[in-house]
């Protein structure tokens, strides 16, 4: 069973070996029983030495209470919304490593529900991109917005 934690060691049967990372490549095994392998006629390294790379063979396990998947019909909207409101959606998405949809059917799904959809270090990472944009709305704002002419 491969464990990939700080130690970076995976146990065998037969005896404990460590995992080496080299660049992006992981060595299982002794680091030195790799060089004596990997000697030329000449007793030295290569300078250019490539072992493969360590793939480790998984398949997705649900745990207890994980949440299910859900097929959905999403259609594209024009939706009109502050500009830089929307600004630090984009910037709070982009942070989350989430498309804009994603993060806001996040959003509106916990709303309904009457829960927080944030957590105190994402409210951080907000009030932070509230002020790189400047946006200085808040929930007393909402449906007292008017357009510009």
């Amino acid at each position: 069973m491969t464990q990939f934690g700080d130690n970076h060691r995976t146990r065998s049967n037969r005896a404990t070996r460590r995992i080496y990372r080299v660049g992006a490549t992981l060595l299982i095994g002794s680091l030195r029983e790799h060089q004596i392998k990997a000697r030329g006629a000449a007793g030295h390294l290569p300078e250019k030495w490539y072992h493969g790379t360590l793939v480790p063979h998984t398949r997705e396990i649900p745990m207890p209470g994980s949440p299910k998947h859900f097929e959905v019909v999403r259609i594209q909207t024009g939706v009109r919304m502050e500009r830089r409101l929307l600004k630090v959606l984009k910037a709070l998405a982009e942070y989350k490593n989430m498309t804009l949809g994603d993060l806001l059917e996040g959003i509106v799904l916990h709303a309904f529900d009457g829960k927080a959809p944030f957590t105190a270090e994402t409210l951080r990472k907000i009030a932070e991109l509230k002020g790189i944009y400047d946006l200085d709305l808040d929930a007393r704002a909402s449906h007292r917005l008017r357009e510009k002419p």
